[in-house]
Order: structure tokens, then sequence, then C-alpha cells
């Protein structure tokens, strides 16, 4: 059976209410588990687009809350929090949001997704305008789709290569790309200039915007945030995504119904190095070079500590947790040493493993559970499906 019959399927069963459509309330500690009808969906037997409908069923009032609020910090911030902190951790939100994918959506964990963006941002400076000669000076036009399209199949191989495995056999496949990229660019100079890298790689100067300052970054950064994280919730909930998921929890139970396991670990590959690729040529544009200190192991494992601090359940979790991490590397200078800084990211993301290993976001959820309004016991529904 195909991902869209078996959907099909399951939403003509709840239509002839089958099975009614419930979700968990919050309850206080120790009280029995119960139930509340969802809210009804006024789109769903109307005619209005798709688009009208993807959004009413996944924004919410604290969606827009958070919107309003991106959008109106970088008018009452100075231009180094606009760029240092908030591009910044938009862009690395991003590529950490393709591992949020692959873990939280796929059951995959890839240490090769900074490598990805590494290698869309090679192909920017290689195929672009940098103050090195080897650079080729296509138009960035021209240069952008061909680096995302050169990263995106690259992920694709690396998945390709990776599903067969499961575990830490598949962690370390990847961590082996990583490392094996990070010294090809380290000893290769005729095409990826050795430690030395790409200088002034920069981006363009469209409809009269300096792209690189501050303000216009930010919000080319935002742009793109946006677009993925809309991506990555429209696309869990399509045919794919939820194949994807019966992948993560049972890919022998998948498979035997007719899925293609493989097929759907790569496509997500695919797909989360796209994301991850678009990042990288915001990260190459925000640093204006790139060099092998860009993709090296501690950048791997930063990335996975982004994802983890956010919630890999959680697509906003990739955006929170670079958000943490970038104040941390900004400002812990401050209090420690920069050499202590490594430390210091450690002690925050053993302390969120250990009280919360759902990251930030479900640690805010069990405060919510226990301390928020909805914590008093609801009446429970009937919820006993029709024969």
């Amino acid at each position: 059976m195909s991902a869209a019959r078996w959907r099909r399927a399951m939403n003509a069963a709840a239509g002839q209410g089958v099975w009614p459509r419930v979700r968990p309330a919050p309850v206080a500690a120790g009280a029995g588990a119960t139930l509340k009808p969802v809210p009804p969906d006024p789109y769903a037997e109307s005619d209005a687009p798709r688009w009208l409908k993807f959004l009413w069923r996944t924004l919410s009032a604290r969606h827009v809350f958070v919107f309003m609020g991106v959008l109106v910090f970088p008018f009452v911030a100075t231009p180094f929090l606009t760029f240092q902190v908030g591009a910044q951790a938009l862009l690395l939100g991003l590529i950490a949001l393709s591992l949020t994918f692959l873990g939280g959506y796929g059951g995959m964990v890839s240490l090769a997704q900074m490598s990805v963006a590494g290698m869309a941002g090679y192909a920017t400076a290689i195929l672009g305008v940098s103050s090195t000669p080897i650079s080729l000076g296509w138009p960035w036009w021209v240069a952008v789709p061909f680096a995302v399209a050169i990263a995106t199949a690259c992920a694709t191989v690396i998945g390709w290569l990776s599903v067969r495995t499961e575990g830490i056999y598949t962690i370390m496949i990847t961590l082996a790309f990583g490392v094996a990229f990070y010294f090809l660019v380290l000893q290769n100079y005729s095409l990826f200039n050795g430690f030395q890298g790409f200088q002034k790689v920069y981006p363009p100067e469209v409809f009269g915007v300096q792209w690189r300052d501050p303000l216009p970054f930010y919000f080319l950064s935002l742009f793109w945030a946006l677009t993925g994280y809309l991506a990555v919730k429209w696309l869990v909930r399509t045919p794919f995504g939820i194949a994807l998921q019966g992948v993560r929890d049972n890919p022998r139970r998948m498979a035997a119904l007719g899925f293609h396991v493989v097929a759907h670990r790569v496509a997500a590959y695919a797909f989360a190095g796209l994301l991850a690729a678009v990042g990288g040529v915001l990260l190459v544009w925000y640093n204006g070079l790139i060099s092998p200190g860009s993709v090296n192991t501690g950048w791997q494992i930063n990335i996975l500590v982004m994802a983890v601090l956010g919630g890999m359940r959680h697509p906003i979790g990739a955006f929170l947790g670079a958000a943490v991490f970038v104040l941390l590397q900004t400002f812990a200078i401050d209090v420690v040493d920069r050499e202590r800084f490594n430390l210091v990211i450690g002690v925050v993301f053993l302390a969120i493993v250990l009280f919360s290993p759902d990251g930030l976001l479900g640690l805010w959820a069990k405060l919510r559970a226990r301390f928020g309004p909805d914590q008093a016991v609801q009446a429970p529904v009937t919820t006993t499906p029709r024969h």
C-alpha cells in the first residue's frame, strides 16, 4: 500500500467517526491520563488553497508571537547583536535543522551535516568570486544554485552509503565522511587552496542592497530559516513524511507493507542536505571566507550540540539551540577565558541531557505541565471506537 492510499484510508476512517480526533490534555502529577477533543478544522471540507489549510494546521498564536519578535528584533537591537547573534543563530539553526529532521523524523544521526554545508560554501567560493585566483568568477545566480546542487548530491551519496547501517555504525560512517572532507580541503591546494581557503567571499549587491550589511543579511537569513522551518513542517505531513516516521519507528513492518525503506532514508538525507547546503552558502557569506577550520570535527559536534540543546523532536528547537550556543559563544568570554568556552558548552549540554533529554523545549513542556494553568485535571471524554 502506498503512503498516499494509507493516509486517505486513515482520513476516511476518521471522517466516519471510527477513530475520534483526540489529543492528550495536560494533567497534574499523579492524575490519570485524560483526553480532550481537537478543535474543529474550518478548512477540512472547504475549497480553500492547500497552503492556507497548511498554515491553519501548522501555525498557532505562539508562532505569530515568535514571528513578530524576530521581525522587530533587528530594529531594537544594535547592529552587532543583529549580525553577530541574530543572523548567525538563524543560519546555524538552519544547518542544525537538517540534523533535527534526520534525527527527529528519520531516526538517523549524521555528523556530516557541517561537511555538507562546507561543500556548498567551498563550491560557492570556487565557482563564484573571491580574492583567490582559483575562483572561476561565475555570477552569483549561477554559482549559488550549482553550489547547492553539488552539496545536495554529495549528501545523497553520503546517505546512500550510510543508511545500510544502524546506530553507532551510521554515526561513525558519517563522521568518517566529515573527517575525510576536512583533510581533503586541508591538503589540496589546486582546488581548495589548502589551509588558507578562500577570502573575501561576499554576497552580491542586488537591487542596490548590500546584503552583507547587518539588517539586510539578518532578513536574508530569516527568510531562508523560515522557509526551511515551514518546509520541514509541511514535509512531515505529506505521505513521504508519514512513511518516513513509520520507517523510523518500525522499518521491518514498513518494508513488509511494501515501502522502500532505503529509498525513504536516502531521500531524507537529500532533503536534509538541501537545508544544510543553503545554510552553508549563508555561512560563507556571513564569514566572508571559508577554510578547513570551518568544517573541522569541532564544528560537526557543535551542530549536534545545537540540535540536542533545543530538542531533536521539534524543528524550532534547532534555532533555539543555535541561539543559546551563539549567545554563549559571544558572551562567555566575558565570564571565562576563550579557551574555556568548550567547558561551558559541555556543562550546559550535560545539564540539558541529564534533566531534559528532549532539550530546552522538553524542559519547558515539563514546567508548563507542572506549574501551568492547565494543570487541573479535566473531565475525561468518551473515546470508545465504534464498530
